[in-house]
């Protein structure tokens, strides 16, 4: 990935690093920050980095679990984790673990999971030894969520996502709900590898519910805000903020802060039913208004 856009905020005490693909072949080369799909945000709170007691919670680990993971799509999936591991990075899952053997689960330096997933059929990749990075599509964001109905009706009625692809693992009492804005793609039917249809996609959000924590009425997810602090929010970008924040208020949404709240007049947070923070900025290309 490259550095698309640093905000420094000194007075505050952190700063934000968006991270993405920009080669010549990437999907959103040369756009705003704001016009993209499958940006990551690294938030940095100045001191941690000299803290020895300081540790993020990755979401993975009860009792704070509700962020999953990151994911990335890669052309030559093989070649790819052998080039991480080379590097000197470590897996939570290699490719030749466990029975999902197309998929890996590399650690970043805070122990936050990133998926690594194939673009290409896996059996027509093992004996290639080199990989494209310039290829590479920040493919998706998973969180856990409590009730699947509720989830998928706010995704999709309060945010507009199309629910692109469902994947139900009966045995193992759980489905995964990949959510997204379709653009000239659309949506995609045919698997890519046997397993993924959308793994040449960028921007999705994947929703993982394990089957019958709906019904448990003291059950909740960490939400990554609460302390232990780690995963921090996604973030839609949108034509016009004003309208668009006037709409969330018509449909009762819950809200973290308003565009009025605070001195940050240029973003809103809404709540979704997990008390996950979903960020609303305005997408400069559509509508100079922010000027960040």
């Amino acid at each position: 990935m490259k550095m698309i856009k640093k905000i420094e905020q000194p007075d505050a005490k952190f700063d934000l690093y968006f991270m993405g693909y920009d080669s010549p072949k990437a999907v959103s080369h040369g756009n705003d920050f704001s016009d993209r799909e499958g940006l990551i945000e690294l938030t940095h709170n100045y001191g941690t980095e000299n803290d020895p007691n300081y540790k993020v919670t990755t979401g993975n680990a009860e009792p704070h679990k509700g962020f999953g993971h990151t994911c990335i799509s890669v052309d030559n999936i093989q070649a790819a984790c052998k080039r991480i591991e080379d590097a000197g990075y470590k897996f939570q899952k290699k490719l030749t673990d466990g029975r999902m053997r197309h998929i890996a689960f590399a650690l970043d330096p805070d122990g936050y999971w990133v998926e690594i997933i194939s673009q290409n059929p896996i059996d027509k990749t093992e004996n290639i030894t080199t990989t494209d990075l310039a290829t590479y599509r920040m493919n998706h964001t998973m969180i856990r969520v409590k009730d699947h109905e509720k989830s998928l009706k706010f995704y999709q009625d309060v945010f507009g996502m199309t629910l692109m692809r469902t994947s139900e693992n009966k045995d193992a009492k759980f489905n995964l709900y990949f959510l997204g804005y379709p653009g000239s793609k659309g949506v995609s039917t045919e698997s890519v590898n046997g397993v993924n249809p959308t793994a040449d996609r960028e921007g999705l959000l994947e929703l993982t519910w394990n089957y019958g924590t709906e019904s448990d009425a003291n059950f909740k997810y960490h939400n990554g805000n609460d302390e232990p602090q780690g995963f921090g929010h996604i973030c839609v970008s949108v034509d016009d903020l004003d309208a668009a924040c006037k709409r969330f208020e018509d449909q009762g949404v819950n809200w973290k802060k308003r565009l009025t709240d605070g001195r940050m007049k240029n973003v809103a947070f809404v709540l979704d039913p997990d008390n996950y923070w979903i960020e609303v900025i305005q997408n400069e290309k559509l509508k100079n208004r922010a000027n960040w």
